[in-house]
């Protein structure tokens, strides 16, 4: 099978604890991606249909682990793993990274005043959601360096990658 790794293959092989940050954040921006697109989706979707916040923020926590599953999952599939298969590994590798994300993001917007109202077409809605997703990032980096550290999250991931 393609997706078979023999033991001279250590490109994306790390001994437990012995994890860059670089990849560490490679993974965290892999998983900030689906999580911006998909939060921006369900505010932009939310919004249209005149949706108030809880509603709104809950779509777009929904899409944004879509998302992020999504990208994950492509490229697991093009790797040639079958679906049900690769939809394991694209839960265990991005649910807490993606967890974690979605729990610092909303919540900067949640607790910064004005946020929460403000529109698409405000600048404050933006600059907000880039300080939310930044600092979403910068706490997920280690958490996702510990998880591949143990063998977990988007270590799984990487034996698929060539």
């Amino acid at each position: 099978m393609r997706h078979e790794m023999d033991d001279t293959h250590t490109h994306h092989d790390h001994a437990l604890g012995d994890v860059t940050w670089r990849t560490a954040a490679q993974a965290t921006l892999h998983c900030l991606t689906g999580c911006a697109i998909g939060e921006v989706l369900g505010m932009v979707i939310g919004t249209a249909f005149g949706w108030g916040n809880l509603p709104t923020m809950v779509l777009a926590i929904a899409l944004a682990f879509a998302f992020g599953y999504a990208l994950t999952l492509r490229g697991i599939l093009r790797a040639g793993v079958g679906f049900r298969a690769a939809f394991r590994v694209a839960l265990a590798a991005d649910t807490l990274s993606i967890a974690v994300m979605e729990l610092i993001d909303n919540g900067v917007i949640a607790l910064w005043p004005g946020a929460m109202d403000a529109h698409l077409g405000d600048a404050m809605f933006w600059w907000v959601l880039a300080i939310a997703l930044a600092a979403a990032f910068v706490i997920t980096t280690p958490v996702n360096k510990w998880m591949i550290g143990r063998g977990k999250g988007h270590a799984v991931v990487h034996q698929y990658h060539h």
